[in-house]
């Protein structure tokens, strides 16, 4: 396959991402994705800015390929993130959320790829106003937290509005969906659920194995957990929530507020203004804001301990789809080859 704007910009084989998902994209994960020719996104946000330095080291001593961190635009430590990745090397700077200006001019002055996550058009359009050097657009079938327009639709909207490189994100998981998003004018795809169900990932296999036996109508989009739409696969928890009372349910997420606060080691007046930023920026009720605490511990619950009973699993919609656990190695050589080969056959065709 020949390179895009994706594989120019930040200097990997392969038009593929490997997104930044929380507990699950760490070093290990990302540096067999890295080595693979993909581009590795390191997962930050439940991390410590200590253990963050930790992370980033452990990958370069894995891999010599480019690789990326993905960082919460509106933590209250955002700014000393940013300067352990520029002070780290590290070669692309990925965002939840819309990045200020201020901080994408800090990363591109040092040289730091800035990549955000979109999921609509005039996200896409005020990020590269402001600099920002590639956009990724994350469609509804996506997991975790998204947006109601599919990928079919928004891609090509971003597409069209904005001059810097596109990443299409949900529902790809193969490469007829690369060669799809290379029609519709993307540099590349990035996937989540796809490199979660990787050898390489650290994910428990019980966990792994319930995302392998789940159908399309096993995932499903929640507000119950964090107040936000959530997508993921649809379990007894889940129903749990969605029956529970708003005082169990406050009453959980103050305990799991305390639990974040101990393993990032954020301080409470660090976690109230990012939830005034949260709260801001969403539009949400303070008692949303106190559900959204639930979120990394849950998905930890899972990710880490392997409590299907207790913790929520983001899944996209193509967990559906996938029935292997690749390697990240086997993962992207098969896409390419897949992605070569669809787009030969449209080119006979004709």
């Amino acid at each position: 396959m020949r390179g895009t704007a994706l594989t120019r910009l930040t200097g990997v084989r392969h038009p593929v991402v490997q997104t930044g998902m929380g507990w699950v994209a760490g070093p290990r994960l990302v540096s067999a994705s890295a080595n693979a020719g993909a581009l590795g996104i390191l997962a930050s946000a439940t991390m410590t800015p200590g253990r963050l330095r930790e992370a980033v080291r452990e990958v370069k001593a894995r891999t010599d390929a480019p690789f990326g961190v993905n960082l919460r635009a509106d933590a209250a430590d955002a700014g000393d993130r940013v300067r352990i990745l520029i002070e780290e090397g590290v070669r692309v700077a990925s965002f939840a959320l819309a990045p200020s200006r201020e901080l994408i001019g800090e990363l591109r002055e040092a040289g730091v790829v800035v990549m955000p996550t979109v999921g609509a058009r005039r996200h896409a359009e005020k990020v590269a106003a402001w600099g920002a050097d590639a956009v990724l657009v994350q469609g509804t079938e996506g997991g975790g937290h998204t947006g109601e327009v599919a990928t079919t639709v928004l891609l090509p909207q971003v597409v069209d509005a904005v001059r810097i490189p596109v990443v299409a994100a949900g529902g790809f998981y193969d490469g007829r969906g690369l060669a799809a998003a290379l029609a519709y004018g993307a540099a590349g795809v990035a996937m989540g659920t796809r490199f979660l169900l990787t050898s390489d990932s650290t994910v428990p296999d019980a966990v792994k194995a319930r995302y392998l036996a789940a159908t399309v109508r096993d995932v499903t989009v929640t507000r119950a957990v964090d107040g936000l739409p959530h997508r993921m696969l649809r379990t007894e928890l889940v129903a749990a929530l969605e029956g529970a009372g708003r005082g169990r349910a406050l009453v959980r997420a103050v305990r799991a507020a305390a639990g974040f606060r101990r393993l990032s080691g954020l301080t409470w007046p660090q976690l109230v203004r990012d939830g005034l930023a949260l709260r801001r920026g969403k539009e949400l009720s303070w008692s949303q804001v106190l559900l959204a605490a639930n979120t990394p511990m849950l998905l930890k619950s899972a990710m880490v301990d392997g409590r299907t009973d207790l913790g929520v699993m983001a899944s996209g919609q193509v967990a559906g789809l996938i029935d292997d656990l690749p390697s990240c190695a086997e993962l992207v050589e098969r896409i390419v080859r897949e992605a070569d080969e669809t787009l030969a056959r449209l080119t006979a065709v004709r």
